[in-house]
């Protein structure tokens, strides 16, 4: 669900297809039925009607795709997952905008508009993903201190190329400005990391400072590009200025 515009579409096909579902969209149901009536009542007839088909789908999951701007269409629908697509703030209809209503329980919110990122959050939704030690994975080695938006992206990134990601914390807690325990920084990283929690692990390892290898061996050492705006964001600033604040 989520305003005209957001990405549902994009995202329900891509999705649908990857796990067998029927895909029910708004638009080609409308388009169907002849039916393009954005009253109350009209869009209160058009959930009961992609109900009803979801009821006689043959498919074990359908994907409903919908704008659902009025909690009484959730009511009604009584779907077992809902995920919001907050990635815009207005939609290209203006009487649309004024009657959508962000809701207040959701199990998935997706705020950009990543789709292999989000394709990943989706498919954990609906069966919790395995961590495997046999799998190929991405190992992130940093002191995070703190944890903050450019380590986000580079986890993104991350996860994007073996599907799980190994989180190295290292032991500097009280080495020169390193103000965050292995417990702080684990927490910090959890609460961000929370759409992904069974995608990654987290360690912690002794300060290391230099990371060598003889030969041509089987792993890769992988620069990745966050782009500028990313890169300049620095936890050193961000220590001084939450100092200033007296936030540490």
């Amino acid at each position: 669900m989520g305003l005209p515009g957001s990405g549902k579409t994009y995202l329900a096909k891509r999705f649908s297809k990857i796990i067998n579902a029927e895909w029910l969209n708004a638009d080609k149901i409308r388009g169907k039925y002849n039916d393009w009536d954005f009253s109350e009542q009209g869009i209160i007839r058009q959930v009961k009607r992609m109900k009803k088909l979801a009821q006689l789908s043959k498919k074990k999951i359908v994907v409903a795709d919908f704008v659902c701007p009025l909690k009484k269409q959730i009511d009604i629908f009584k779907p077992n997952i809902i995920v919001w697509m907050d990635t815009i703030q207005k939609g290209r209809f203006k009487s649309m905008n004024k009657l959508f209503r962000p809701p207040k329980k959701y199990h998935l919110r997706i705020n950009e508009k990543n789709i292999n990122l989000n394709l990943i959050k989706l498919i954990d939704k609906l069966k919790p993903y395995r961590w495997d030690n046999k799998k190929p994975t991405v190992q992130m080695l940093g002191r995070w201190q703190p944890w903050h938006e450019g380590h986000r992206k580079l986890f993104e990134k991350s996860i994007m190329i073996t599907g799980q990601v190994n989180v190295l914390v290292r032991d500097v807690h009280g080495v020169n400005d390193n103000p965050y325990t292995y417990n702080q920084v684990k927490k910090n990283i959890n609460q961000d990391l929370v759409d992904f929690k069974s995608r990654y692990k987290i360690s912690k390892v002794p300060n290391i400072t230099n990371i060598i290898y003889g030969r041509t061996v089987g792993y890769k050492i992988q620069k990745v590009n966050l782009g500028k705006k990313i890169e300049k964001i620095s936890a050193t600033k961000i220590r001084q200025k939450l100092r200033k604040l007296k936030k540490l």
